[in-house]
């Protein structure tokens, strides 16, 4: 069984962040371009990421925009090659290009549901395909997933987004069994609701209040990113303290359903 290896160093590292150009994605490129690291952003928005890169840059950081749908596999593996050919090779991967809802399942279009799929998902599968290889052949890489506390603990009104946060996290944890024997590292990240452009005014509106009051931010995560990977762990939920519902759910399930309804009740 390998270890993950602890990372504290950025200056030699290259990174490839998905969904860069607003809430965690941005502020994770923007910390990794700040600790060192040559940071390839990319997301559909273009004016958005030549924003993100033109705060790296005024900070003396090396950074490259590469728009992209990542729901294209043509887009990905192109963009994949530009991002390698730039910088000689992508030392690490982070997953974080998504987006959310909040409605019931009966009401819930179902082309929006094969949209968020292909995004929070598929996205991801793409451009791990994409930038995995490079690192086994390598053996060298970090692979960061940004799932979210729903891909552990769903709730009501969130089936879909649940699906595809389960679908990434099962991802995750089944690659990195199967890359046990390399260098290439796993880092699954489990954020609760924060405060970021991920929430549309109706999903804000439909929140209990006591939730909305208490959202995080997203230089919280990131933080709590920087200390996963220092320390070498895979995997970590922000707020932390969410975590212990993981516990509960597999000792007590239905005392758990139980919270979650009355914690979601409006």
């Amino acid at each position: 069984m390998t270890k993950p290896v602890p990372l504290t160093n950025y200056s030699d590292l290259t990174a490839l962040v998905t969904g860069a150009s607003s809430g965690i994605g941005r502020q994770l490129a923007l910390r990794l371009a700040k600790e060192g690291a040559r940071v390839a952003l990319v997301a559909r928005r273009e004016s958005e990421l030549n924003a993100v890169a033109g705060e790296i840059r005024a900070g003396f950081g090396e950074a490259i925009v590469l728009p992209c749908d990542v729901t294209d596999t043509n887009q990905v593996d192109e963009t994949a090659r530009l991002a390698i050919e730039k910088f000689g090779s992508i030392d690490m991967l982070v997953n974080n290009a998504g987006y959310g809802g909040q409605q019931k399942f009966l009401d819930w279009d179902i082309k929006d549901m094969e949209a968020m799929m292909q995004v929070n998902y598929f996205g991801t599968v793409y451009f791990t395909k994409a930038l995995l290889p490079q690192m086994v052949e390598r053996n060298r890489g970090w692979l960061v997933f940004i799932s979210s506390v729903s891909g552990r603990i769903a709730s009501p009104e969130k089936s879909v987004y649940a699906a595809t946060k389960f679908a990434m996290t099962g991802f995750a944890e089944a690659l990195s069994l199967e890359m046990d024997n390399t260098n290439v590292n796993f880092l699954t990240v489990y954020p609760g609701s924060i405060d970021t452009p991920f929430h549309t005014a109706q999903m804000l509106e439909d929140m209990p209040e006591k939730v909305r009051g208490s959202m995080a931010t997203p230089e919280g995560v990131v933080e709590s990113v920087f200390q996963a990977l220092a320390k070498g762990k895979r995997e970590v939920t922000h707020p932390s303290g969410i975590a212990a519902g993981y516990v509960v759910k597999a000792l007590a399930p239905e005392f758990l359903r139980n919270q979650v309804l009355k914690a979601t009740k409006k």
